[in-house]
């Protein structure tokens, strides 16, 4: 475990736990202040991750987009923004999407590996094509990615790949964004799945931030002994008392 890369779930909810609405176009939950937080962890970030449905839904870049942040990487060695990686049981992803046109970084598809090389034909010439077992679980795919060199990982969605995380217990820091307002309908996807989680109601997650950022609230949370500083944010957070948020 200790040689896979620090994994930080990162997204934006409604009131009611929705990543996004039902119909396109793609619901903004978030605001100008919290993206520049979210580019941040981008460009601290080795690795962005999301699941194959995202690509099809909302067609992300997935790119930093302040230059002083991609100078910054740049200065370190780096690529301007992180590699890229996705999930996909079918290979169902149009080789024309931004994920793979966009950015000059290195671009990872994991598949079963029964369809490697079929979705390698498909995808081939786009993204470097990885099989991993009869499905993929993401403890293989980290163990990869440490393989590689990665050391941190950034997830962004969506729901079923959150929960994958989430539910083999894989993720160091969990960020989430509340944005003032209901969606209110079921056929929107959620932030979890149905799953068995570690956290519950007998297992508390450790809150280790709450901050304001305009008109969202962000909820930090420490979900393992790996999570980067939770001895003093745990304490900080003792001594606010009833002090509230923390601003």
């Amino acid at each position: 475990m200790s040689d896979r890369p620090y994994v930080t779930v990162n997204c934006a909810v409604s009131l009611d736990g929705y990543l996004d609405s039902a119909d396109p176009p793609r619901l903004q939950l978030s605001n100008a202040a919290d993206f520049d937080r979210v580019d941040e962890l981008r460009a601290r970030s080795d690795v962005i991750l999301v699941g194959a449905r995202t690509v099809r839904r909302d067609n992300p870049r997935l790119l930093v987009r302040s230059t002083e942040r991609q100078g910054r990487r740049e200065a370190s060695g780096a690529e301007r923004s992180p590699w890229k990686a996705t999930v996909t049981a079918t290979g169902d992803l149009d080789p024309q999407a931004a994920f793979f046109t966009e950015g000059d970084s290195r671009k990872l598809v994991y598949c079963p590996r029964q369809e490697e090389r079929r979705i390698g034909r498909r995808l081939g010439h786009v993204a470097e094509v990885v099989g991993l077992g009869a499905e993929v679980r993401m403890a293989d795919l980290l163990d990869d990615l440490g393989g590689r060199g990665v050391r941190r990982l950034m997830v962004e969605g969506g729901g079923v790949t959150l929960t994958q995380f989430l539910a083999e217990g894989l993720v160091d820091e969990l960020t989430v964004a509340i944005a003032p307002f209901f969606v209110g309908d079921r056929r929107a996807p959620r932030f979890v799945g149905d799953a068995v989680l570690p956290w519950s109601a007998e297992h508390h997650a450790t809150l280790v931030e709450v901050r304001p950022i305009d008109d969202v609230v962000l909820l930090r949370y420490a979900l393992s002994d790996r999570f980067e500083g939770a001895a003093a944010a745990v304490a900080d957070r003792r001594r606010g008392g009833d002090r509230g948020v923390d601003a």
